[in-house]
């Protein structure tokens, strides 16, 4: 028997349908129903399949057209490695039969967790300290509410992968925190967490985890049709519709909860430099190997059997969606881009080297004048420097791209009509009317590690079958250790490639698609403003690179280098490191830099005066602590009769007489009790014949003062602040952290590692660090 019902009562009961499986635009589209006048359980159950399978097409009311099963896809990207991870995740999901709806994290009002049905694929990095990107700030701060109830997201399924770098100690925390909240909340992982490592690569982890993605997504989508099916049935049974909505994935027992537990960071490569995984399997374009190989050794241009006569894995070419024009324009230029940040053009009033000349490296503080400027920062925080490429190596680029007659003329972007990248768009940090040289010199990161997908495009590009066989050996799954070795270790970039590839000749719009945005850098103040009021210090060593064979020339850091240019005619050079003197008062012939703060809501003083703290600080590590102690100073005279915790420094570097910064301010804080305790160490001088062995590192002298940081940090609550190198360094003052407690305490390396734990999350236990 059939029920006869309206086809209005049928419009609306599809239109709920639709909503909750094809997602949040289907809300706002009328359906036609006017071709099924009747009900039943069967032909209800009929739509509820079709709609694993089929979405409606809008223009053709009565028929259905198929189409890809959806998910929805997040990132959060502080330098844009996430976001080019998730639209290569959606490039690929076509190729699989699904679509992807990508939204960075910030866009809140795209997307719904709480009425999301389809799987949730979400690809975060880490920034800072172990926190969350700027993109993911608020995402991660809705979820972490504690009025939510624990099974708020209990309808939620997702796979997440979280990009880190394990030279920082809060590795992939970024991705952890999301991760932790989300299980809280009662949502279900359907894939695996991967946890990839900038430190050794990230595609080690990112190529097999998003091999493996389509089929675990394929499961959880099968897994929803069952259940919705098996909603449908139940309330066929009972008589009554359930509300219209299909809203959770109850069935939580389809998981494959095998997929949950596997660990992808720690994968690892054979002896043959492929990943010992079962998700490295083939892709596609195989390609035939070389025969003969001139070398015993192999080399960027280079390689040597078994690599140089397998048959290759290469991936699939990136699809290209930038066309590019050349405009002659005159009297205009490039119009500066509205960002978050404000940003502040400022002079450099003071420039002091306070390395001797024969340091191994050579180390520069500069003192900004804000006082024309609202900027005010406290110690501890940091700032952004915008800063140029080379203009060196921009006109080298220029000229192998043979370009060298358009450097000057405005370069118009214009996305491909028949572009197959399914989230194509302008490049957002590339402003209007920029000149060739413009473009190359502030806005594309050209000294950028080249991805294996932009080794994948030059393939393309390549006339000469030995590169483009090297090129396709470099981009492919079997030579990811060669990859690794020639490119990606040297940190090597595109002009590199294309001086080593002399037969590959890419377009400018392949450079604009691959390369990224050029970032500022950050420098921590060694300063404070009550102490130098409208003022601002940092310090900084100038970057080197050597020389090797797949460079052959050398060259400094993007900013220090540049920085270091641009000071050069107020540079003093001091025999006692560390004091600015005057230049004079013309800012006008001063150079100038453009700035932005970045406050840091952790790394600062104790707010209680009597809190102990320990600062840790080789090198240049130390800047931020001297603008500590300069704070502390003028609080111990605004407050002559208070009681100040104690206050303890390790300090070191490599000779004493070379690279000791901060000396004589150093010791003038010691001497008026601003700080107590100054302990420091010379890695590299040699001892006398009669000379006792002396400690070599500030971790040496952490082990020393055991008693007194167990003391300081357990009994009487206080801080520690380290900063400086993460991948050495922070490394081992943490496992010295970890040795003492265990020893004072007397228990085992796994205890001693949860209280350090405590620590952090105490907030008592605090990193500045960088790579």
């Amino acid at each position: 028997m059939s029920i006869a019902i309206h086809p209005a009562s049928i419009q609306s009961r599809l239109a709920s349908i639709l909503r909750t499986s094809i997602g949040r635009n289907a809300c706002a589209v009328p359906l036609y129903c006017a071709a099924v006048p009747h009900y039943n359980s069967q032909r209800w159950k009929s739509v509820v399949l079709l709609l694993g399978t089929f979405r409606y097409c809008w223009s053709c009311p009565v028929m259905p057209c198929e189409v890809k099963d959806r998910f929805l896809l997040l990132y959060g990207s502080q330098c844009g490695q996430a976001q080019a991870i998730a639209e290569e995740i959606c490039e690929k999901a076509s190729e699989h039969k699904f679509v992807a709806d990508v939204c960075c994290m910030s866009q809140q009002e795209k997307y719904n967790l709480e009425k999301e049905t389809s799987p949730v694929v979400i690809v975060v990095s880490t920034t800072g300290d172990g926190e969350p990107p700027d993109t993911a700030i608020k995402f991660v701060k809705s979820i972490r509410a504690k009025t939510l109830p624990s099974d708020h997201f209990a309808h939620l399924r997702y796979a997440l992968l979280g990009l880190g770098d394990s030279n920082y100690t809060n590795f992939c925390n970024g991705g952890k925190t999301i991760d932790r909240c989300l299980q809280e909340l009662g949502a279900q992982r359907f894939y695996a967490t991967g946890h990839a490592d900038d430190g050794v690569g990230l595609e080690l982890v990112v190529e097999p985890w998003i091999d493996g993605l389509w089929s675990a997504t394929k499961k959880a989508l099968t897994s929803s049709i069952s259940t919705a099916r098996n909603k449908m049935e139940a309330s066929d049974h009972a008589g009554v519709v359930p509300n219209g909505e299909c809203e959770t994935f109850a069935d939580k027992e389809t998981v494959d909860n095998s997929a949950t537990h596997l660990n992808l960071h720690l994968l690892k490569l054979n002896d043959s430099g492929d990943l010992g995984s079962k998700f490295s399997e083939p892709v596609s374009d195989k390609t035939k190997p070389v025969t003969e190989t001139t070398s015993s050794e192999p080399s960027l241009t280079r390689s040597i059997p078994p690599l140089a006569k397998s048959a290759l894995n290469v991936p699939a070419m990136p699809p290209e969606y930038l066309d590019v024009e050349f405009l002659v324009v005159s009297g205009q230029e490039a119009c500066p881009l509205s960002t978050q940040e404000t940003v502040y053009q400022v002079p450099v009033t003071g420039a002091l080297q306070i390395t001797q000349k024969d340091a191994v490296k050579t180390a520069l503080l500069l003192e900004l004048d804000l006082s024309e400027t609202p900027i005010s920062y406290q110690p501890g925080d940091s700032f952004n420097i915008s800063c140029p490429n080379s203009s060196n190596e921009v006109e080298q680029l220029i000229l192998r791209l043979e370009l060298a007659e358009k450097k000057d003329h405005c370069v118009k972007l214009k996305l491909k009509p028949d572009t197959k990248k399914k989230v194509a768009q302008l490049p957002a940090y590339i402003p209007e009317n920029s000149t060739l040289r413009y473009l190359l010199t502030w806005c594309l990161e050209i000294r950028a590690v080249p991805k294996k997908a932009f080794l994948r495009a030059l393939v393309e590009y390549t006339t000469d079958s030995c590169e483009k066989r090297r090129l396709q050996e470099l981009c492919s799954k079997q030579g990811s250790a060669d990859y690794n070795r020639f490119v990606r270790d040297p940190s090597l970039c595109v002009l590199d490639l294309l001086h080593a590839f002399s037969s590959c000749s890419p377009p400018l719009c392949l450079l604009i698609e691959h390369l990224p945005k050029l970032q500022p850098r950050s420098y921590s103040a060694a300063s404070s403003s009550s102490f130098h009021p409208g003022k601002l210090h940092f310090v900084f060593n100038i970057v080197e690179f050597p020389s090797c064979f797949e460079r052959p020339v050398p060259r400094r850091g993007v900013c220090t280098g540049w920085l270091s240019k641009l000071v050069s005619p107020i540079l003093q050079i001091s025999e006692t490191p560390g004091k600015l003197s005057e230049v004079g008062q013309d800012h006008s012939l001063f150079p100038k830099v453009s700035i932005c703060t970045r406050p840091n809501s952790t790394f600062h003083l104790p707010s209680d005066l009597s809190v102990p703290f320990i600062m840790v600080g080789p090198g240049t590590g130390v800047a931020p602590f001297i603008g500590f102690l300069q704070h502390r100073e003028k609080q111990r005279q605004e407050n002559p009769d208070f009681h100040f915790g104690e206050t303890w420094l390790f300090f070191g570097c490599r000779h004493k007489d070379k690279d000791f910064l901060f000396r004589d301010e150093l010791r003038h804080f010691l001497e008026n009790g601003t700080l107590t305790h100054l302990k420091i160490c010379f890695s590299r001088d040699l001892l006398g014949s009669t000379e006792e062995a002396k400690p070599k590192y500030v971790q040496d002298n952490l082990r020393l003062c055991a008693q007194d940081l167990t003391r300081i940090l357990l009994k009487e609550n206080g801080c520690i602040y380290v900063c400086g190198d993460a991948k050495n360094m922070a490394k081992d003052v943490n496992e010295a952290l970890i040795d003492i407690v265990g020893k004072e305490l007397q228990i085992d390396k796994l205890e001693a590692m949860n209280v350090v734990a405590g620590l952090r999350d105490k907030k008592c236990y605090l990193q500045d660090i960088w790579g």
